[in-house]
């Protein structure tokens, strides 16, 4: 099973709910894109502060920007 921070939600052509402009270009989701949002109850905004400032984690793996700022990716992501 692929890791939630490598699913965007809009990957592929049976995707029904319309063309994903960062997608189709490669890059990231930012926040306000509408395939963006995460309702897996994993999604949790961290409680410790310090989590978001860590320098070894390998932000680039995630395709949504949401994943990381989530407590799951940031603990459980991968490492630089």
């Amino acid at each position: 099973m692929a890791a939630c921070w490598t699913i965007r939600g809009c990957e592929g052509p049976e995707n029904n709910y319309g063309h994903c402009p960062h997608y189709e270009l490669g890059g990231r989701c930012p926040v306000d894109c509408a395939f963006a949002e995460c309702t897996r109850p994993t999604h949790k905004v961290p409680s410790d502060p310090m989590l978001l400032l860590d320098p070894d984690i390998d932000r680039s793996a995630a395709v949504k920007e949401c994943c990381c700022i989530c407590e799951f990716f940031l603990t459980n992501g991968p490492k630089l």
